[in-house]
């Protein structure tokens, strides 16, 4: 996917990070020439050449067992991690305007035995750590659907605990930030419950009046304080905050737990989703789906999804009030006045 998107691309200058072998493969089952490829040793330097898709190998180079389609081994796994935080620190240095990440195996890595792997549950809360972000939410983007996730990885048992007012805060607010980034004035907000019906009055669970009611409550006055305006409405059924978003009811909905967002996600808009991290100090987006090893070799994925992360990454790095955008490293010679969320600029995508 990442290949076929880097050949394609015209309106942002792409680095692969990875095993230049792999990606060699890769770009000859989807009939890229070897020829365009171009190996990055810096990529403080210049990337690549057009027409070329620069590539940078951070690690040493796999071994053939541990290049076989669809069975990662404990040396690939690591190789995998490696590549994210390679790839990161790149886009926090500002050598890259935005981190596009493809889908990675969670058992691999944890498996690997790597520094780093044994805590690793996706890319958002590594991500955290790596950057020390204050906070992390994770939100998924598609033309059908806007939501954000109060939790994620999380099993389904301690989903109730972890649905506080602070997380029902962030997340909030968050959806909104990324909704108003993408040139929505007063974006209109749903937050669903977390229980069948929200909560009947008590009824049928407390969580609605104890956490999301004082939560939503929370995010409005940090709006307010950072004169964003938004409409938010909740505690609605879930049912309903999705089906009426669908409708343009509302701009967008705050998920309480992964699958309460995944799966009108993916019903809606699977393969034009983008999963987007908001509150980290880089701009990260990344396709909705997993590895689908079932089809690794095949040579046959769609690289459609990869393709909406990049043109999402794009649009987050414009200027809302212009539409123009501005290079991390101009941004780095500049000495500029501390800025907001709102304000985080930058182009290059690795």
């Amino acid at each position: 996917m990442s290949v076929v998107t880097a050949a394609k691309e015209r309106s942002a200058h792409v680095l692969l990070v990875g095993d230049l072998a792999v990606i060699a493969a890769a770009a000859k089952g989807r009939g890229i020439g070897a020829s365009r490829l171009a190996r990055v040793d810096d990529p403080h330097g210049d990337w690549a050449g057009r027409g070329q898709i620069a590539v940078w190998q951070p690690t040493s180079a796999l071994a053939v067992r541990d290049r076989a389609p669809g069975r990662p081994t404990a040396a690939a796994g690591a190789a995998q991690l490696a590549w994210i935080d390679a790839a990161c620190d790149v886009a926090a240095r500002g050598d890259a305007d935005a981190l596009v990440t493809g889908p990675v195996s969670k058992e691999a890595i944890v498996r690997s035995g790597a520094p780093g792997s044994a805590h690793f549950l996706g890319h958002t809360e590594h991500l955290q750590r790596r950057l020390h972000a204050r906070e992390v939410v994770m939100a998924f983007w598609s033309p059908a659907l806007v939501t954000s996730l109060a939790t994620t990885h999380l099993p389904l048992s301690r989903v109730p605990r972890a649905v506080t007012i602070d997380a029902v805060a962030r997340a909030t607010y968050w959806l909104v930030w990324l909704l108003s980034r993408l040139a929505i004035r007063v974006p209109r907000v749903a937050v669903a419950a977390l229980n069948p019906h929200a909560g009947e009055g008590g009824l049928l669970g407390s969580e609605e009046a104890r956490h999301v009611v004082p939560g939503i409550a929370r995010a409005q006055a940090r709006l307010r304080s950072g004169h964003i305006a938004a409409a938010i409405e909740g505690p609605i059924p879930a049912e309903s905050a999705f089906r009426l978003a669908r409708a343009k009811h509302w701009d967008g909905v705050v998920a309480l737990y992964h699958d309460q967002a995944t799966i009108p996600m993916k019903l809606l808009g699977f393969g034009d989703a983008v999963n987007v991290s908001l509150g980290l100090p880089i701009v990260r987006t990344s396709v909705d789906h997993g590895t689908a090893y079932d089809r690794a070799g095949t040579w046959t994925a769609d690289a459609h999804g990869m393709g909406a992360a990049v043109t999402l990454a794009r649009r987050l790095l414009e200027r809302p009030d212009r539409g123009t955008r501005i290079s991390a490293r101009a941004r780095r010679a500049r000495t500029p006045p501390r800025q907001s969320e709102r304000d985080r600029l930058r182009r290059r995508s690795a």
